[in-house]
């Protein structure tokens, strides 16, 4: 684990946000799946205590090895797991037959933000810091897929993996606004999987449901 805390940039340490959504049993082996988001949520004023810095140190110190914010972190007040996209995730990794706290968690940028554009004059600068971090994170856990929630952390991670050729059928909500959910594969092999953003789309419904079909680009079965 401290072999990734070396690949985020210092300079962030004092910033409102956090690296790790899982904990050190999830960084410490191979896994088929790397998740990503954009960034951290929720206004930097009203978390200005959990900095980057200190989250890590929590992390590594503090929390059980088997920790999975989204299991076991309580968002808004509510009941761990409970809250916005937690149980859309946790949905997703009972389906896969996998532990939560075996899944490596991240975020494309480490830094909080209220909405998504309010780093956008930084934005740039920020995937180039983070960036190496998920390099070194790919390299040792070496996933065959990147899970990326939304277009926005799908289209730059498919730029940095050089992630061009389609791979499989594309996931289509069964419903009028009938969203679409791509996967994308390397040269080497690794796919980057472009899914609609669990905070918007119920992946608990039947018919906006992706994890059949994440389950699928994985080689497995998904659990009934």
């Amino acid at each position: 684990m401290k072999d990734f805390i070396e690949q985020i940039p210092q300079s962030l340490f004092a910033r409102s946000g956090k690296v790790f959504y899982s904990g050190r049993n999830a960084f410490a082996t191979r896994s088929d799946l790397y998740v990503l988001g954009v960034n951290p949520g929720g206004a930097p004023k009203s978390h200005e205590d959990e900095t980057i810095g200190s989250h890590t140190n929590d992390v590594l110190n503090l929390y059980p090895a088997d920790w999975s914010a989204y299991r076991d972190e309580s968002w808004e007040g509510a009941a761990p797991g409970t809250y916005g996209m937690a149980p859309r995730v946790l949905h997703l990794f009972a389906k896969l037959g996998v532990n939560p706290g075996t899944v490596p968690c991240s975020n494309l940028i480490f830094v909080r933000s209220r909405r998504e554009n309010d780093l956008k004059s930084e934005m740039s600068n920020l995937i180039e810091m983070c960036w190496s971090f998920h390099e070194f994170a790919i390299a040792k856990l070496q996933p065959k897929a990147v899970l990326c929630f939304g277009k926005t952390a799908g289209t730059i991670v498919r730029k940095k993996l050089g992630a061009h050729e389609p791979n499989g059928d594309d996931f289509v909500e069964k419903n009028n606004r009938r969203w679409r959910s791509q996967a994308f594969e390397n040269t080497q092999g690794i796919i980057v999987v472009v899914a609609t953003h669990p905070s918007i789309a119920d992946w608990t419904a039947p018919n906006t449901d992706p994890t059949h079909w994440i389950s699928k680009l994985l080689g497995r079965n998904a659990v009934s």
